[in-house]
């Protein structure tokens, strides 16, 4: 089971050398894989019902600038928006971005993706909120031809290309992975995706393993090999000793997690040296 380590947006800020020094002593820890997350506006909750956790206050880094810098500041670490979300982002900058991220890295990037929950958002990036199911859909079929053919042409509901293409392209085919609780978004994964990002809410046995099959039988049903499909699950260190921790990491590697993701973002850390030392912890006594 792969582990990886959930980028604390908090404690990071906008300080850049912090930045790389956390980028920098994750990889240097043996993690292979960093996740960030995307909002590109916050809202006021004084102002509007939100139905997620996050205001104007929270502090969200535009995820391919910042792995723009991070690719060039480590050399071996997978970087991954967990999630970006990409039914409120127009799709043909996504692919050109995603592939020059992927290009500067040394095809170290990779996509999680979701449709998001801020309608606020959404109207004020010009996109229709009732239609995200349908446009992230479309998207990632998009997305996939955009960085495998030269040119491409295609009419949709929601787009319409007419022998355009990115150049230059990404040497490889970037993985997709979805995130999100609805079932029509575990049946995707099992579809179209590389994986599926476990939101916590599934978090137990009980929360998981039902739905991790459902993914996997959206996978046959579409004619792939379910053993394909990779599932990352993730424990925060707030609130857990380090024995708790690792129980929860092999539980869920018992349970057919492919990746497993270390979050220190809510633990009231304070520099970034004490969230680099919970997972030095944390990696020196997974047994894995």
């Amino acid at each position: 089971m792969e582990l990886g380590a959930g980028f604390p947006q908090r404690a990071i800020g906008s300080d850049s050398g912090a930045l790389r020094d956390y980028v920098q002593g994750v990889e240097q820890l043996g993690y292979a894989h960093i996740r960030a997350a995307d909002h590109v506006l916050g809202a006021d909750a004084s102002q509007y019902e939100l139905e997620g956790p996050y205001t104007h206050h929270a502090i969200f880094r535009e995820p391919f600038v910042m792995f723009g810098y991070a690719a060039a500041v480590t050399s071996r670490i997978k970087l991954m928006t967990s999630v970006l979300i990409l039914s409120q982002r127009q799709t043909a900058l996504v692919a050109k971005q995603a592939a020059e991220v992927d290009l500067l890295s040394g095809s170290r990037f990779e996509l999680g993706i979701g449709s998001g929950w801020n309608e606020v958002e959404y109207e004020a990036l010009g996109v229709d909120f009732a239609t995200r199911g349908s446009r992230i859909e479309e998207q990632i079929g998009v997305l996939r031809r955009l960085w495998e053919e030269p040119l491409v042409t295609f009419e949709g509901e929601h787009h319409a290309i007419r022998d355009a293409g990115i150049n230059p392209l990404p040497n490889r085919r970037i993985p997709i992975w979805m995130g999100g609780y609805a079932r029509v978004m575990m049946e995707r994964a099992g579809r179209l995706g590389d994986g599926w990002l476990v939101p916590p809410r599934f978090h137990s046995p009980e929360g998981f393993l039902p739905r991790r099959d459902r993914v996997l039988a959206a996978a046959e049903q579409a004619g792939r090999d379910p053993a394909e499909i990779g599932f990352n699950l993730s424990v925060s260190t707030k609130g857990k000793d380090l024995d708790e921790q690792l129980r929860r990491a092999e539980l869920w590697r018992g349970m057919g997690a492919t990746r497993f993701t270390v979050s220190t973002n809510t633990s009231g850390f304070a520099s970034v040296g004490e969230h680099l030392e919970a997972l030095r912890a944390f990696i020196e006594a997974y047994p894995g």
